[in-house]
């Protein structure tokens, strides 16, 4: 793969920033597909050997951004900063969680409290259909489980769920596409490279003796 320029990754950062815009806009998340590698992977912990995982551009529109955003019209996930590096053409991004939904009690939103974000990494593409274009490569996001929990349990407890969102928080457990053990996933929990040790800034630790 043929190095990126910053200016680069931030013209492409701002091309993801219109797509999730749209995406919010129609409530259909999966326009974003076309921003990944056709072989990318995208993934996130629910918990200790609950993870969800993704492999290639058909899985991700299909399951990361189809049957996981499913439900949540209205929702927003409002980017509050990002950092860019573009020695290693990556990018993480700060999202706030916030559902549309007016808390009676506060006037404000029902929002999910705790640092949430996504890291990427991206790519020019060599050869095929995508020859020449920046593409995400792979995804890894992160939320604050409990804060989520406590979140639905106040929208429903507000009686202001939609159905959707009802329908879609039943959609739980490792029955559900791309939800794996931990011991089965089909894609690495760090980043394929960062997981190889391609940007190790400290010796690993020596495993415990028996």
């Amino acid at each position: 793969m043929s190095e990126l320029s910053r200016a680069e990754i931030e013209e492409f950062w701002e091309s993801w920033l219109e797509v999730n815009r749209e995406a919010e806009r129609t409530g259909d998340w999966r326009v974003m597909a076309d921003e990944y590698a056709l072989d990318a992977t995208y993934g996130w912990m629910y918990s200790v050997d609950e993870h969800f995982m993704a492999v290639g551009r058909d899985q991700i529109r299909d399951w990361a951004i189809g049957i996981e955003m499913d439900g949540f019209d209205g929702w927003h996930y409002d980017y509050q900063v990002a950092v860019i590096d573009e020695k290693k053409s990556m990018i993480v991004g700060f999202w706030k969680q916030r559902s549309g939904i007016v808390d009676d009690k506060s006037g404000q939103e029902f929002e999910i409290l705790g640092l949430g974000g996504s890291w990427f990494g991206v790519e020019r593409q060599v050869g095929g259909l995508d020859d020449g274009q920046i593409k995400i490569a792979w995804q890894r996001d992160w939320f604050d489980m409990p804060s989520t929990t406590h979140t639905f349990v106040e929208i429903l407890k507000s009686g202001k769920a939609p159905e959707t969102l009802l329908k879609r928080m039943e959609v739980s457990g490792h029955g559900v596409p791309g939800h794996y053990h931990l011991n089965d996933l089909p894609s690495t929990v760090w980043p394929p490279p960062v997981e190889e040790g391609r940007y190790l800034v400290e010796p690993t630790a020596a495993e415990p003796s028996a």
